[in-house]
Parts: C-alpha cells; structure tokens; sequence
C-alpha cells in the first residue's frame, strides 16, 4: 500500500542506529562491523539507511577468521552485499586468531585488532558493532558466573571508544524479523551452535533453562541489570578516581611509574568498594595488566590496609608487589631482569 512506512522490526533498528549517530559531524565515516549474521546484517542495512539522511559516509568490514573453511568466500559475500544495503565502502580484513585465553577470547581479540587497524585507516568515526539485549544477558551471566563483581556485571557498553553499539535495547528476534521484512538472508554461523563455546552454552542451554523456570523476559531482566550495574559502577569509579588523584604519590622513573605510595589512613575508612577500586588503580598504574589483575588479587593487597598482621609482599600480576611499611602501602613494579 503506497505511503505505508517500513516494517516495525526495520523501523526499530533504524531508530536505534540513528541515536546511535546523532552527535557525529556531517561527512563523518561510520562502520559497520558485519559477519552476515542476523543482528550485524539488520545494523548494517539500517546504517545504509540512515547514513545519507544524516550526511554521513558509511561503510562495512567483514572479518574473515579463517577458522572455517570458505570463510573467506562468506566475507567477500558481504561486502558484495555492501551496495545494496546503501554502503559505499565494503572491506573484508583477514587475521590469524592466536590460542591465547581460549577460542572466543583469542578470536575476539583479533577482530576487535582487525576492526580497530581498518578504522584508524580509512578514518572512520564509528565502528558501529550488532551486539542486541540477548549478548547483553548473556555477557551478564557469564559475569555473574565469574564472581568478578559490580563492573562484571554492567556488561557491554554502548560506546567503547570509537565503538558503538545500537541494538543493546532490541532483543535478537528483532534483527531475525528485520532481515526477513528486507529480504535479506542471514548467515548463520555453526560456531553459535557448538556447546564447547562458553557462551553457546549459556545461549542455547542456560537462558532458555531461565526462561522456563522463571517465566519470558529473563533477557529483559538481565540487560537492566547490566545498565544498573554500570550506572553504580561508573559512580564508585568517578568517586575512586577522585580519592586516588588526592592520596596517592607517584614516583616516576623516566616515562613509566615506578612506585605509588599511599598512606593507610587516608584508605582504612573508606567504603570497601572504593577502597579496593584505589588499590587497583595504583596496582595498574605501576604495571598490573587489567585483564590479569582478580579480585583476589585487589583482596589480599586490601587486607594489608584492613587486617595487618605484619604479613610480606603480596604479588600481584605484571611484577608488582605491594608492602606496608609502618602507615604506609608501597606498590612497586620489579625491575626486568638484565639479558646476559
């Protein structure tokens, strides 16, 4: 019927991206991140819709992993697809995935290298990537099963950087409805049905198990409790952060920081929560790599404020260690060892 406006589904997608990008200046370049699955299809289509209408440039990139055989052909199928979707600019970059920390983390590292390498590039603005409430539940679970606490549990942000990510309000039967009213055909990759990945499991098992017992809108749930939990998170961060510029001392040793140095009574009464948040900023400050760095960790470096019995140095990753002399916590990277 003439005048009749584009499918809900479509309309909601495209909604979603044109927030996503209204701060961006006129003839700023936008990406999208695409596999040719469900949700990074509907983004992309809807980035190709919205672009021109807000004076914008828009392209995609479609990693090819190389975990699979015709991996490649699948990325030059999407990038094919680009002038359809009202995509200008179509790249398909191709890394080699390592093993470190298992298949997904090792895999989303190097695409997340590829993305940012493409970016940086061709100029871009925005990565924009098709993560939907369903990742969010999902990325929430795994935190909880983690016990990594508040931050953990905010999952993925909308924007990261110079990445963005839309959906995080649309559930994934969206994007599936969105595709089907463009006549577009997803791809779906095996590698999102295979239980040895965590999060698979999670997906096809653990979720639905929820939804059974406790009734629809578990997904729902979990993603507001995401956006909760960071709304805390950022708070007790901003708080930390002011607390650390005001009582922490740094000695510098050329460009890198050598030592921070804290007296304990300006960190004894503080709220737990802030107190462990200064300690492991001044543990990263001097050295410790943050996705190396538990909670344990932080833990046994806040018992040296809060339950000292004279106890040695506790080790924390990135060959830091942490004293108490007498009032004062010492948080010192090792030197590298000389090559003979």
């Amino acid at each position: 019927m003439a005048g009749m406006g584009p499918h809900p589904a479509v309309a909601d997608v495209r909604r979603a991206v044109r927030l996503a990008l209204d701060d961006l200046e006129p003839g700023a370049l936008v990406l999208a991140a695409c596999s040719g699955g469900a949700d990074s299809l509907a983004l992309a289509a809807a980035l190709g819709f919205t672009a021109p209408r807000a004076g914008l440039r828009a392209g995609l990139l479609s990693v090819d992993h190389g975990l699979q055989e015709g991996s490649g052909e699948r990325a030059g199928d999407v990038v094919r697809l680009a002038p359809a979707l009202g995509l200008d600019l179509a790249e398909a970059p191709a890394v080699s995935v390592g093993t470190s920390g298992g298949p997904e983390a090792a895999a989303r590292q190097a695409r997340y290298a590829a993305l940012s390498e493409a970016a940086e590039r061709l100029g871009a603005a925005a990565v924009l990537l098709g993560h939907t409430r369903d990742d969010q539940a999902e990325t929430v679970l795994l935190g909880l099963a983690r016990g990594s606490g508040t931050r953990s549990l905010a999952g993925m942000p909308a924007r990261t950087g110079i990445y963005r990510r839309p959906l995080l309000e649309l559930g994934r039967a969206t994007t599936v409805t969105a595709c089907a009213a463009l006549g577009l055909s997803p791809w779906d990759d095996p590698h999102n049905l295979d239980p040895r990945y965590t999060r698979v499991r999670v997906r096809e098992r653990l979720l639905p198990a929820l939804e059974d017992e406790l009734g629809p809108g578990v997904a729902e749930a979990l993603a507001r409790t995401a956006s909760l939990c960071r709304d805390d998170a950022d708070a007790l961060d901003a708080w930390a952060g002011e607390v650390y510029a005001r009582v922490a001392v740094r000695d510098c040793a050329l460009s890198d920081i050598a030592t921070v140095t804290v007296a304990v009574r300006d960190l004894e009464n503080l709220p737990v929560a802030v107190r462990r948040r200064v300690l492991r900023r001044a543990a990263i400050d001097v050295g410790a790599p943050p996705g190396t760095l538990a909670a344990s960790h932080v833990i046994q470096v806040d018992r040296l404020v809060t339950a000292w019995r004279g106890q040695l140095r506790v080790e924390v990753p990135g060959g830091v260690g942490v004293v108490r002399r007498y009032d004062t916590l010492i948080l010192a990277r090792q030197p590298a060892s000389p090559v003979s």
